[in-house]
C-alpha cells in the first residue's frame, strides 16, 4: 500500500545561526524633516478658553485700559464658577461700555469681543457665537491681521458645528466657507492649514444630504 503522506515540517534555525533580521526601512533620502518642529499654537475658542481659565486674568496686553481690568476680572471669574448667564450679562455691558469709549474696533474691544463669542457659545448659542466670530475674522482680516483672521474663522467653525439643523447649517457653512477660502489665498496660517477646511466642506456635504432627506425642514 502507499506510504501516508507526511507533511513537511518548517526547518528550525541551526543551533548558532544568526537569527533572521527584519528588513530595513526604506528612508526616502529627499524626505525633509524639520529639525525644529513648531507647535501648533491654540486658536479660536481654545485660545481664548486658555485665557479666561489661566492664572492670569484675560486683560489683553499691558497698556490695556485700566478701566477694563476690573470687569474682565469679573467676567473670567463668573465663567470660571460655571456662572454663564453672569459672564454673558457682564461682557455685553462691558463691551458696550467700552466700544463707546474706545470705539468698536479698538484691540481690546475685540478682545473683548472674542471673549463674548466664546461666552455665547458656552451658553449654548452658537448663532450668537459664529456672527460674533466670523464678524470679527472680517476685521482682522482688513487690518492685515491673518493670524487673528485664521482664529476668529476658528471659533466661527466651532459654533457653527454646534448648529444642527442641516439647512441653517447650510446657510451659515455658506457664509463661513466663502471667508475662509479666501483667506487661503492670502499669506498667513489658513493657507498652510488646510485639514480643518477639507472637514468644513464635508460637513457641509453631510448637511446637504441630510437637507435632501428631510424637506419639510427647508
Amino acid at each position: 500500500p502507499p506510504s501516508p503522506t507526511v507533511e513537511p515540517r518548517s526547518q528550525a534555525p541551526a543551533l548558532g545561526a544568526s537569527p533572521r533580521r527584519a528588513p530595513e526601512p526604506h528612508l526616502d533620502p529627499y524626505a525633509v524633516v524639520d529639525p525644529d518642529p513648531k507647535p501648533t499654537p491654540a486658536r479660536g475658542f481654545d485660545a481664548v478658553a486658555e485665557a479666561v481659565l489661566g492664572d492670569e486674568p484675560p486683560t489683553g496686553s499691558a497698556d490695556a485700559p485700566a478701566l477694563l481690568a476690573e470687569p474682565i476680572a469679573r467676567i473670567s471669574g463668573a465663567v470660571k464658577a460655571g456662572q454663564i448667564d453672569v459672564a454673558a450679562a457682564l461682557a455685553e455691558r462691558t463691551v458696550a461700555e467700552a466700544s463707546g469709549t474706545l470705539g468698536r474696533e479698538h484691540p481690546e474691544v475685540l478682545r473683548l469681543l472674542e471673549l463674548t463669542a466664546y461666552i455665547a457659545y458656552l451658553a449654548g448659542d452658537p448663532l450668537r457665537a459664529f456672527h460674533l466670530s466670523l464678524d470679527l475674522a472680517r476685521v482682522h482680516r482688513r487690518a492685515g491681521d491673518a493670524e487673528a483672521a485664521y482664529g476668529n474663522v476658528q471659533s466661527a467653525a466651532a459654533a457653527w458645528r454646534a448648529v444642527r439643523e442641516p439647512v441653517q447649517g447650510l446657510q451659515l457653512g455658506q457664509e463661513l466657507l466663502g471667508l475662509w477660502t479666501e483667506l487661503t489665498f492670502e499669506d498667513g496660517p489658513a493657507a498652510e492649514d488646510l485639514g480643518p477646511l477639507e472637514s468644513a466642506r464635508t460637513r457641509m456635504n453631510r448637511l446637504a444630504e441630510r437637507a435632501a432627506r428631510n424637506p419639510d425642514s427647508r
